[in-house]
């Protein structure tokens, strides 16, 4: 297995209005499997968001390392932080569109700001995106008048602009129906089988999202249990851990346990 990500020993922690601290995370280790789709799952504050800003280098681990590519990005920053955070793309719960510019606009804006390519090499680029996510016809449109899923491919758009050798998605179903919801995780999976890039997704939408998932990683006070497969998780012995099959995953994955 080829590794795009390496925690090793990771804390982070904030203060408590008691004096004390929170502590996120407590000496994690994990690694993100390259070219595979990693989900992180757990009950609201765990650190879900925090990891995906830890990798990001947007903030600071209080302890430990964690290794883009071999390069530890607790000890980089400036220009070669700037420069390891190209190889990422990003789409967040809004997908943070710009609402003053158009669907093109929007989606060219990665290549104007960060590479020296012309316009008419931007539309050509633009364009072939626009119409792999099934988006032509609607370049002139502003984000108002797209739909929630629409504005989910737009942003999706956007963060394939630099070919990013890692997607990281942050609640991307967040506020879409189930139907569009099960569209969306079909683009994702679509997009990463063309594309190949390492995918890591933080949800809530358990256990819909865990269909695109090669590894679960599931986050509870400060520690990370990894599973190689979404099955696996109702085996462990863990009470946290069975705690959180009984409310997210449902009785379907542990009745598939029993007749297995």
């Amino acid at each position: 297995m080829t590794v795009a990500i390496e925690f090793k020993e990771v804390e982070k922690h904030f203060p408590k209005r008691d004096g004390g601290l929170q502590r996120v995370l407590d000496r994690v280790s994990f690694t993100i499997p390259k070219g595979k789709t990693t989900v992180i799952a757990g009950r609201s504050g765990q650190g879900k968001s925090v990891t995906l800003k830890l990798i990001l280098g947007l903030m600071k681990a209080d302890g430990g390392s964690i290794h883009v590519d071999g390069k530890d990005v607790t000890n980089v920053g400036g220009r070669a932080l700037e420069q390891l955070r190209t190889r990422f793309g990003v789409l967040f719960q809004g997908a943070a569109l710009f609402d003053s510019l158009t669907v093109f606009e929007n989606v060219a804006l990665p290549l104007r700001e960060r590479t020296s390519k012309g316009e008419e090499e931007i539309e050509a680029l633009v364009s072939s995106t626009l119409g792999q996510l099934e988006l032509l016809g609607h370049e002139g449109k502003y984000p108002a008048q797209l739909s929630g899923g629409m504005r989910k491919r737009v942003g999706l758009a956007r963060a394939l602009q630099l070919n990013p050798e890692i997607m990281l998605f942050d609640e991307p179903t967040t506020g879409l129906d189930p139907v569009m919801t099960q569209e969306i995780y079909q683009l994702f999976a679509e997009t990463q089988a063309r594309v190949g890039f390492t995918s890591i997704i933080v949800s809530h939408d358990i256990p819909k999202v865990f269909n695109l998932a090669d590894q679960v990683i599931v986050l509870h006070q400060g520690e990370m249990d990894v599973f190689g497969r979404p099955e696996e998780i109702p085996l462990s012995k863990k009470e946290h851990i069975q705690a959180f099959v009984q409310t997210t995953m449902g009785e379907i994955y542990q009745s598939q346990q029993v007749e297995g």
